[in-house]
């Protein structure tokens, strides 16, 4: 008797071609898929990772090539036509519809519905039924999506693939928007998933994810599968990172600048690199945070680590003006900002990169150089003329200075990649005399290959003195790109000290229990 054989593959990719104007996504792509895996999608932005998930959710149709399910060649005509092969695919950019509640955006394109008429009370039993298949019992079936928070919207994104009875769902970047407690809950639901039959295919830049959820791993770059099939417990992080990138990563954090003479203040870190530029006392926000003191001087990077939902973001905002405060006060060179006038935090020499750049930081139909100049176009005007020529130089010397790709300052910004569009949302800010830089989670959907990129613009911008305050969901990240570390705790800063003093154990304590034991 000879072994058992595997089961066959629930899909196969052959060939996949795709070309747009003047560029060719795909480039004969295969992809195998087996029932209950989780094959796991890597590459960096830009490689063809997004182009060939829409041509299986049925959003592009291939130029060539040929898709198979269950070993029979299939036509994905579009969307529902996927839907109905069985195939679910949830985006990290979410497309549900804000004005709808939850029950109707779960349903949306196949409500329940009888002689016409739409069985609610039915839709939001059915609704709350598969939101507490995900742990989530707790989101009200009638909620407004508009009003939850980004976590709570990727849940509900997820019980609309559950609600098809999917047999393959595709997974982009799942877990960025999520809390640490939320992406273990997460796994679990896919296990489940797995051990039902249903195929997943996962794209993550976090390679640990891969390493913890992932059964096998396919490879893209520049629009070739580079390596499929791989084991994704037991590759080596440089191999993948390699075939990622084409070259070999030995450290994605710049070396740290050692200690500066400066003395210390009252956060007691003795870490000091220059002046002073921020300083926050007692700032509360009603019902988000409170009482919260720091202070961020030139040249230093200072990180803010918590989960989602812990005010960590809040207290960025707050300091940015896009809140106004309930208490306290936010001072940039010994001078206050006006609470709640992002233009007052703006003169006072502060720019902000915020966590969702593409609605809120840039305007995705307009070109890199509008994009750089949008908050500074006074600077080129005269007699009530532009000058566009001045415009273009300055912007060329971002472009240089930050290594934005491709460097085409006239090119629209939502071709770019998510590394060159954050490098975009960083050269805005760096035409006029910046003493303070605020990153809300810089990194978010950007690959490994450009976060090594960005982590040495924040380190080279400190470098020239420009004060950094950021927050990220990653501990490592903020362990490896901050001097010192704030533990942001239910609306608490909870622990101050300096990032060399601690490791990802004792941050993860902080933030789970209160205490780094």
């Amino acid at each position: 008797m000879g072994p058992a054989k595997s089961p066959p593959d629930l899909l196969r990719m052959r060939g996949i071609v795709k070309e747009f104007p003047g560029v060719r996504a795909l480039d004969g792509v295969d992809l195998d898929v087996r029932p209950g895996e989780v094959h796991c999608l890597l590459g960096q932005n830009g490689a063809g990772k997004s182009t060939l998930i829409k041509v299986l959710a049925g959003a592009h149709r291939p130029d060539a090539g040929e898709i198979l399910l269950d070993g029979e060649p299939v036509r994905l005509d579009g969307p529902t036509a996927a839907m109905r092969a069985g195939i679910a695919t949830i985006y990290q950019e979410l497309d549900l519809v804000d004005g709808l509640s939850v029950a109707d955006n779960i349903f949306l394109g196949h409500e329940r519905a009888r002689f016409g008429f739409t069985r609610r009370a039915d839709a939001e039993r059915r609704a709350a039924e598969l939101l507490g298949r995900l742990g989530h019992g707790g989101i009200p079936p009638r909620a407004e999506v508009g009003r939850l928070p980004a976590a709570r919207k990727q849940v509900v994104s997820m019980a609309r693939a559950l609600s098809h009875r999917a047999r393959l769902i595709v997974m982009d970047e799942p877990s960025a928007a999520l809390a640490h407690d939320e992406v273990g809950n997460l796994f679990r639901v896919i296990r489940e998933l797995t051990a039902s039959g249903v195929a997943v295919v996962y794209i993550s830049h976090r390679l640990e994810e891969i390493r913890e959820i992932g059964d096998r791993v396919t490879v893209l770059k520049d629009g070739r599968a580079v390596a499929g099939g791989l084991p994704a417990r037991t590759t080596a992080t440089g191999r993948v990172v390699e075939l990622m990138t084409g070259r070999d990563i030995e450290s994605a954090f710049p070396e740290r600048p050692a200690p500066a003479s400066a003395p210390m203040d009252g956060d007691g870190d003795g870490d000091g690199r220059g002046d002073e530029v921020l300083r926050v006392e007692g700032l509360s926000l009603a019902g988000t945070f409170e009482d919260v003191s720091f202070t961020v001087r030139a040249g230093e990077i200072v990180g803010l680590a918590g989960l989602v939902g812990s005010g960590r973001s809040e207290i960025l905002e707050t300091v940015y003006g896009a809140r106004r405060a309930t208490a306290g006060r936010v001072l940039v060179d010994g001078r206050r900002v006006r609470p709640g006038d992002t233009r007052a935090a703006v003169r006072r020499g502060m720019g902000m990169a915020p966590e969702e750049r593409k609605s809120q930081a840039l305007l995705l139909n307009e070109t890199v150089a509008a994009n750089v100049t949008v908050a500074g176009l006074d600077r080129y005007a005269a007699f009530g003329w532009l000058s566009r020529r001045r415009e273009l130089a300055d912007v060329r010397r971002q472009i240089e200075a930050l290594d934005i790709r491709p460097p085409d300052p006239r090119r629209p910004v939502a071709t770019l990649s998510g590394g060159n569009q954050q490098k975009v949302v960083l050269a805005r800010w760096l035409l006029g005399d910046r003493r303070l830089l605020i990153l809300d989670e810089p990194t978010r959907g950007v690959d490994v290959g450009a976060r090594a990129e960005l982590y040495a613009v924040v380190r080279e911008l400190a470098g020239r003195g420009i004060a950094v305050l950021l927050v990220s969901s990653e501990v490592p990240e903020v362990l490896g790109l901050a001097d010192r570390v704030l533990v942001v705790r239910e609306g608490r800063v909870v622990h101050t000290g300096a990032a060399r003093d601690l490791d990802e154990r004792a941050v993860l304590n902080m933030i789970m229990e209160g205490s780094a034991a």
